[in-house]
C-alpha cells in the first residue's frame, strides 16, 4: 500500500503544486522519488512528529494540501493535541498518513502496535478515516483525499498486502464497496484485513455458510446505508479489523444498528483492550488474536453454532427475529 501511496502522490504532485509531503524521518527508500522531483515541496521534521504536525498546519493554511507520513502511532497519539487544536480545530487542509496500522510492526512490541488509532482519529471532529483495504483501494484513497477539503487520516498497511480488487474500481469516500454480493450474513472488514474476510468467506461458502462481503474503507463517514441494508437483507453481521474492538469499525457499525433500533445479530471481531506481551510479525500476531484466515473463520462458526440450529441439509439457518 505504501508503495502505491508515494506513486499515486508523486503522479498528482506534477499537476497539482499544492501537494506537500512532511515526513517524520521515516521512509527512506520510498521518499526519495517525492524529495528528488519537489524539494521544495518536501520536508523531514525529524522524529518531532507533533513539530511536523504543526508545521503542516501552518502550510495548509497558505492554501496547500499537505501530507504528514510516519510509523504506526507516532503521526496520531504522539502529537494528538497537535492534530486536535492545529488541524482539526482550523479545519486545515491536512492529512495524516499512517503505515504499519495495526500489527504492521508487531516485531517491535506494543510502542508500534496501532490499535487504537482509529478510534481516536474517529472522535475528532472534522476528521475524516480512511482506511483501505487493498492496493487498489489505497491509490484511489490518495487521490481522493487530495480532493476532499479538511482534515483526513489515512491508515496504510507495511508491506506485501495483497490485491482484493481489479483496477477498474469504482471508488468514493463514505460508500463501501461490495467485494460478495449474495450471504446469509455479512462479512464488513476494513483495511488490511479485508483480504482475510474476502478468503474467509470463500471457506464459509464450502461449508455452506454464504457471505456478503463489504469493505467499509471509510470508517468516517460510515456507510450507514450499506449497514442498514445488510442488517435487512442478511441474517448476521460480522465486522472484522485489525484494531481493539473498542472505538473502530465494529463501534461504528454497532452505533449504527443501535441508534436505528435494528434487531440482527452483530459480533466484533478484532483486538481485545488489553495490552500483550506477544512480539512477532504481522502474520504471527494475527493469528494470535484469531484474526487469520482460519481464526476468523472459527470465530464466526463458533458464534453461528451459539446462534443458530442446522437444517435438514446440514446448513446454518439463523433466525434473526430472536436477536
Amino acid at each position: 500500500m505504501k508503495t502505491v501511496f508515494i506513486n499515486t502522490l508523486l503522479a498528482l504532485a506534477e499537476s497539482d503544486e499544492r501537494i506537500y509531503l512532511v515526513v517524520g524521518d521515516v521512509g527512506f527508500g520510498l521518499v526519495e522519488p517525492f524529495a528528488q522531483r519537489f524539494p521544495s515541496r518536501f520536508l523531514n521534521a525529524g522524529v518531532a512528529e507533533q513539530n511536523m504536525t504543526a508545521i503542516a498546519a501552518g502550510l495548509a493554511m497558505c492554501g496547500k494540501v499537505v501530507f504528514t507520513y510516519s510509523i504506526a502511532n507516532f503521526p496520531t497519539l504522539r502529537c494528538l493535541e497537535q492534530i486536535r487544536n492545529d488541524v482539526c480545530y482550523h479545519n486545515a487542509d491536512v492529512k495524516i498518513v499512517s503505515v504499519g496500522g495495526g500489527l504492521g510492526y508487531g516485531a517491535l512490541g506494543i510502542s508500534h502496535h496501532a490499535t487504537e488509532d482509529i478510534a481516536v482519529m474517529r472522535a475528532l471532529p472534522r476528521m475524516t478515516v480512511v482506511v483501505p483495504g487493498d492496493p487498489i483501494e489505497a491509490g484511489f484513497a490518495t487521490r481522493a483525499l487530495v480532493d476532499h477539503p479538511g482534515p483526513a487520516y489515512l491508515r496504510l498497511g507495511t508491506r506485501g498486502e495483497q490485491p482484493v480488487h481489479k483496477a477498474d474500481l469504482s471508488f468514493r469516500l463514505g460508500e463501501a464497496i461490495r467485494v460478495r454480493e449474495q450471504g446469509m450474513i455479512t462479512l464488513i472488514a476494513t483495511g488490511t484485513m479485508l483480504y482475510n474476510a474476502t478468503l474467509a468467506a470463500e471457506h464459509l461458502g464450502r461449508q455452506g455458510i454464504q457471505a456478503r462481503v463489504l469493505s467499509m474503507h471509510t470508517v468516517k463517514p460510515l456507510d450507514t446505508e450499506a449497514v442498514l441494508t445488510s442488517a435487512r437483507e442478511t441474517d448476521a453481521i460480522f465486522t472484522v479489523e485489525e484494531h481493539s474492538i473498542l472505538g473502530g469499525l465494529g463501534s461504528a457499525v454497532a452505533e449504527t444498528l443501535a441508534e436505528a433500533g435494528v434487531h440482527v445479530r452483530f459480533k466484533r471481531l478484532g483486538i481485545s483492550s488489553a495490552f500483550t506481551d506477544l512480539v512477532g510479525d504481522q502474520e504471527y500476531l494475527k493469528h494470535a488474536y484469531s484474526l487469520s484466515v482460519d481464526g476468523v473463520v472459527d470465530q464466526i462458526t463458533a458464534c453461528l453454532d451459539s446462534w443458530a440450529v442446522r437444517a435438514a441439509d446440514g446448513k446454518y439457518c439463523v433466525n434473526a427475529s430472536t436477536a
